[in-house]
């Protein structure tokens, strides 16, 4: 499971934004997206492997920002947090800022119009990653340690 969640989220990213960087780049223009997650802040309980691929998109999205920094052409990161889809129906555990599909798509559509760098939605993700990011390790170690999650995306 931790190789074709690393496999689809990092390597199909990187392939697939990397076929169009020559062009843009020849041209001057145009807009690189990638989708990561809020997942990539902080390694989240039973999404290892989900946290650390979402992770690994964001340092090379953020690192392909700053190779064609100066080239006419954006990059920018989408990190939503929770979307109201099929794959989000069968959680058990809280969802917080859950939106709707249409509702995310209108956010990340207007977040690629500003050309973000990083764009992280619904807001509220914002301030909720913002702490946990800034959080001691051994607090949020025993803070999520007794956090509702997924099964372990990782054998054992």
């Amino acid at each position: 499971m931790l190789s074709r969640i690393l496999h689809t989220n990092v390597l199909g990213l990187a392939a697939t934004l990397q076929a169009f960087v020559a062009p843009m780049r020849e041209r001057g223009s145009g807009a690189l997206v990638g989708i990561a997650s809020v997942a990539g802040f902080r390694g989240l309980p039973g999404a290892g492997a989900y946290s650390a691929s979402k992770s690994a998109a964001i340092a090379w999205l953020e690192a392909l920002r700053i190779e064609l920094h100066g080239s006419g052409v954006d990059v920018v990161t989408i990190c939503p947090g929770y979307v109201a889809t099929p794959l989000t129906a069968v959680n058990r555990h809280p969802m917080p800022f859950l939106l709707g599909a249409p509702e995310a798509a209108r956010r990340i559509a207007g977040a690629i119009r500003a050309k973000k760098r990083l764009a992280i939605i619904p807001w509220q993700m914002r301030i909720v990653f913002f702490v946990l990011r800034r959080m001691p390790g051994w607090l949020y170690d025993r803070l999520f340690a007794r956090a509702p999650r997924k099964a372990r995306d990782l054998p054992g």
